[in-house]
């Protein structure tokens, strides 16, 4: 317990430092900065070419989601799950290694292949991953509970990408770490990756039009992701467009429907317009529902 609870000091220690320092001291290599950027440069398309030139500039809910937008990608992590994950993958790892002897969890080595290939591999991989998980996020009613902030917006624009619950983020680091873990990507950098899946994340959000042509059977679109966000869906359909920044599962699985143009369609799910408005309420929301008889 001791080495845990060192782990789990040295970790918030270390995150709290990495923080600060990524708003002091600007770089190429800065998240924090980077996720300002991108975000600024997608509002400014959204303001320069609105797909919806009816709804308001500053949408409903902008300055909330855009808290959530700081809230899940920094402050969640300062307020402790960067400690507790570490924990986590430290038991599970020592558990390995105690009942069955596992001492290292790679199964396949890519980390002799080119940069750009690991790059790529873990691109399709952890994105067929976050497919799957976010068709359990709608089916499986307790998590579809936590899923329904994200599905609470009622005007979409980039930043409801990141309107998400905190625990969101634990089913998707919980279920993504076994299948990554064992692909030996050997690299500690994947800015690359992540900055890319913000940037078609933003876009499918936004209120763009975006027309990909052929590419649209590959990468998500706002006109594909719109139909996603649909308060009314196909009779029997949990959900359908599951695709985060590729279509091509969709495609693929047949769980794309987009039926017509989605551009004015109303948004979120029966019953969103009394789901609560605030942070806090729509933090604690789900589990208030898990204890309603």
């Amino acid at each position: 317990m001791e080495n845990y609870w060192e782990i789990i000091q040295n970790t918030y220690r270390g995150y709290a430092r990495y923080l600060w320092s990524e708003i002091l001291h600007p770089h190429w290599g800065n998240y924090f900065f980077w996720l300002i950027g991108i975000s600024l440069a997608v509002y400014l398309l959204e303001l320069a070419f609105p797909w919806r030139k009816n709804q308001p500039r500053i949408r409903e809910d902008f300055w909330l989601d855009a808290f959530y937008m700081f809230f899940n990608f920094f402050l969640f992590s300062l307020v402790g799950y960067a400690a507790v994950s570490e924990v986590a993958v430290t038991a599970f790892n020592q558990f390995l290694a105690w009942a069955f002897g596992m001492r290292n969890l790679v199964a396949i080595n890519v980390a002799n292949l080119p940069h750009w290939a690991q790059l790529l591999i873990l691109f399709f991989v952890r994105d067929f991953i976050q497919w799957n998980v976010h068709r359990l996020l709608h089916r499986a009613p307790w998590l579809w509970e936590f899923h329904k902030v994200h599905h609470s917006v009622r005007q979409m624009g980039f930043a409801a990408h990141l309107r998400y619950h905190f625990m969101e983020t634990i089913v998707y680091r919980s279920i993504e770490y076994i299948p990554l873990a064992m692909i030996g990507f050997g690299i500690q950098d994947f800015l690359l990756v992540h900055l890319f899946t913000l940037t078609i994340g933003h876009l499918n959000h936004a209120n763009l039009y975006v027309p990909l042509g052929p590419l649209q059977y590959l990468f998500n679109s706002p006109q594909m992701h719109i139909w996603h966000h649909a308060e009314s869906l196909p009779k029997g359909r949990y959900g359908v467009n599951y695709g985060l920044t590729l279509s091509l599962w969709d495609y693929l699985f047949g769980t794309v429907w987009m039926p017509e143009n989605g551009r004015d369609i109303p948004l979120g799910f029966p019953g969103v317009h009394t789901y609560p408005h605030s942070f806090f309420s729509q933090i604690l929301q789900p589990f208030k529902k898990a204890n309603t008889p």
